[in-house]
C-alpha cells in the first residue's frame, strides 16, 4: 500500500484509516469511557488538618434546593443626572438637526432642490465638527490637585 494519501483517495481509504487510528488510540488507553460518577476508591481524600482540630462538617448547598427569595437580590443605586446641556451643545446639536432637516426634505424653507443635499451636507458636517471641537480634553475644573493618572 502506498503512503502517500491523495485526495482522491475513495471514502473506503478514509474510513480504513480512521479505524486505524481509533484502534491505535483504543491501545494505548486514550478512548476509554470516562464512568459518571468516580469509584468509592477514587473518591476525593479527605483534607489532613493538624492534630487535635476536630473535624468540620461542611454541608454543600445543591443549587437547586436554595429557594428563590425575591428580595435577595443586587438593586444598583440610581444613576447621577445628566450634566445640563451648554448652550454650545445645544446649538450644535440644532445646525446637525438642521442638516438632517435639509437632506430629508428638498427644498425646505426655499432652498433650490438641486443645491439642497450638497447644503444639507455641509450644514451637518458643520454641526459635527462643532461637536467634535466642544469635547473637554482636560480634567473637569473642579478635580482638584489629585487628578489621578492622566494618560
Amino acid at each position: 500500500m502506498n503512503s502517500r494519501r491523495d485526495s482522491t483517495d475513495g471514502p473506503e481509504d478514509v474510513d480504513a484509516a480512521f479505524a486505524e487510528i481509533a484502534a491505535g488510540l483504543a491501545r494505548e488507553g486514550v478512548g476509554r469511557d470516562w464512568p459518571d460518577e468516580p469509584d468509592e476508591d477514587e473518591a476525593e481524600p479527605a483534607p489532613i488538618r493538624p492534630e487535635g482540630q476536630p473535624a468540620v462538617a461542611t454541608a454543600e448547598v445543591d443549587p437547586d434546593e436554595v429557594p428563590d427569595d425575591p428580595d435577595d437580590h443586587y438593586v444598583p443605586p440610581e444613576p447621577p443626572p445628566l450634566p445640563a446641556l451648554r448652550p454650545g451643545t445645544i446649538a450644535a446639536l440644532a445646525v446637525v438637526l438642521l442638516g438632517v432637516a435639509l437632506l430629508i426634505v428638498p427644498g425646505l424653507f426655499g432652498v433650490p432642490a438641486r443645491i439642497s443635499a450638497p447644503l444639507a451636507l455641509v450644514v451637518l458636517c458643520s454641526g459635527v465638527a462643532w461637536l467634535i471641537l466642544r469635547i473637554r480634553n482636560g480634567p473637569p475644573p473642579d478635580s482638584g490637585w489629585d487628578d489621578g493618572a492622566q494618560l
